[in-house]
């Protein structure tokens, strides 16, 4: 019996402590600065703000929200990252700052938090998604989706359902103060403080999460402009190289082309894109074959239509902006009609000019037969003595030779065309 209210005794010193220390460790909020577009980086962030709450036991984490939107596919990760720390007991809010937004995508991921504040001045909405090039069918049905999307979300946090149908099938935007009006957010804040406060988390230690350099990396990848360019960059810079071989620039070619597919494999960029840009490719072998520039300029176009058709199919909210792409597309048609010249004269230069070191410099050149060549003599080239050989019957001293083959140290000549027999009087 004494032994057992010993161990007792021992469990209840040993247990009182931790729990003590467990209950007076302070309450921490970590704070996400979400400044940039809904893509992968933006998940991968999201993710491990997140994992960071639940390992901290921390009470909340605050989404201070600045985000035109982006990636309907990324959007909805994000989502589920916010669902999974609520059903770990902790609470998620979105906070938007002075001029800051929370447009498309990012309305959505608004809506999935707890609660929403807003700065005065600032914009939630328009949250119409569209899927480029895709066809009615396939917008109605991811409209429809978001619709719905949106609808619940709205219902499940006690929000204006109405409202917030409005912001996706009429691409409506709210001001702070319509937002608040209409039941949409559940306040404003004039700063960060005034938000944190209202929230109850005000004076709570804090840690902030942004996206690390990987996640940035994600991000730049995540374009598929970028990612087609990178792909036809480095196709060129491969076929420069075979011309002046400097091996950087094949290098260079080689990881600008996997860096492009790696960003198309994390958009899941369009097949058919890639496809045009391997034909791209064919068509830059063919310049290699023939030299004329034209194959060069076929594929440079062939690489723009490429990188057009990468992100068809891909769900967006907004509408991307076309202006990169079409400015990418307007530069590097510019550029290969630029650099299609610099090949064609290249490809003259190679097929009019001799090789100048090595074995086969010596191949056309002109020189003087030294001794009687039946079938072996020798040759003087610029004042140097070869051994030569002839498969054209006798060469007589004196004449003139043409070298049309070296064998290791032996020139192969014959008699220079039109030379007459030289008569040496010897």
């Amino acid at each position: 019996m004494n032994r057992l209210l010993f161990a007792v005794v021992i469990i209840t010193l040993v247990l009182i402590p931790v729990s003590t220390v467990r209950s007076q460790a302070p309450a921490k909020v970590v704070v996400v600065n979400f400044n940039y577009t809904v893509d992968p980086g933006a998940s991968a962030m999201m993710r491990q703000a997140v994992g960071t709450a639940m390992n901290d036991h921390a009470v909340a984490i605050l989404i201070v929200m600045n985000s035109p939107g982006g990636y309907l596919s990324d959007m909805l990760d994000i989502i589920n990252s916010i669902t999974l720390a609520n059903q770990s007991g902790i609470a998620v809010y979105t906070y938007v700052p002075q001029n800051g937004i929370a447009a498309s995508a990012a309305s959505y991921i608004s809506m999935a938090t707890n609660r929403i504040l807003m700065a005065p001045g600032t914009e939630i909405g328009p949250s119409t998604p569209i899927v480029v090039g895709g066809t009615a069918l396939e917008q109605n049905h991811t409209e429809d989706a978001m619709l719905k999307l949106m609808v619940g979300l709205a219902n499940e946090w006690g929000r204006n359902s109405t409202a917030a149908y409005n912001m996706v099938l009429y691409d409506t935007a709210y001001s702070a103060n319509q937002a608040l009006q209409y039941n949409v957010i559940n306040g404003e804040a004039s700063n960060i403080t005034v938000a944190e406060a209202s929230l109850g988390i005000g004076g709570l230690p804090s840690v902030t999460v942004g996206e690390s350099y990987y996640d940035q990396f994600l991000s730049a990848l995540s374009n598929s402009t970028l990612d087609g360019v990178l792909i036809l960059i480095g196709m060129i810079a491969i076929i420069l190289d075979l011309l002046h071989p400097t091996v950087l620039l094949s290098i260079g070619g080689v990881i600008a082309i996997v860096l492009g597919l790696i960003g198309a494999e994390v958009i899941n960029a369009s097949v058919l894109g890639i496809v045009i840009l391997v034909l791209a490719a064919v068509f830059l072998i063919v310049e290699l074959k023939t030299g004329h520039g034209v194959a060069f300029l076929a594929a440079i176009a062939t690489g723009a239509a490429g990188i057009y058709f990468l992100n068809q199919g891909i769900g967006y909210s907004p509408a991307p902006s076309g202006w990169d792409l079409i400015v990418s597309i307007i530069i590097i048609l510019i550029a290969g009609v630029f650099i299609s010249f610099y090949i064609r004269r290249a490809f003259k230069f190679i097929r009019t000019n001799k090789v100048f070191t090595g074995s086969e410099s010596m191949i056309g050149v002109n020189g003087l037969a030294t001794t009687d060549i039946d079938p072996n003599g020798e040759v003087s080239i610029d004042g140097v003595r070869w051994r030569a050989f002839s498969s054209s019957g006798k060469i007589g001293k004196g004449r003139r030779v043409k070298v049309v083959a070296v064998n290791g140290i032996v020139l192969r000549v014959e008699p220079y065309p039109g030379e007459q027999e030289a008569h040496t009087g010897q």
